[in-house]
């Protein structure tokens, strides 16, 4: 396992020492567990932008419908006045 340094604002060092308390656990595990759940979030994201990427230049793109259908799932209808 790698050790490195990392510059924090002492606000942020504060935050992460009452994070750490709250959870009982040291500075150190709170900010690794951080850095890990970024990374991973991260390379997740990088890797669904290169599928759609991918995706795209096949010339995969989703229906008129499909859209519609992907939309009206999040979206109210709009009430007549």
């Amino acid at each position: 396992m790698a050790a490195f340094t990392v510059r924090l604002p002492d606000e942020t060092v504060a935050k992460l020492d009452h994070l750490a308390e709250k959870v009982d656990r040291s500075r150190s595990y709170v900010a690794a567990q951080a850095i890990e759940d970024f990374v991973a979030r991260e390379e997740w994201q990088l890797a669904e932008i290169e599928t759609g990427l991918s995706e795209a230049d096949r010339g995969e793109f989703a229906s008129e419908k499909e859209l519609a259908d992907v939309i009206a799932k999040y979206v109210k209808p709009a009430r007549g006045r």
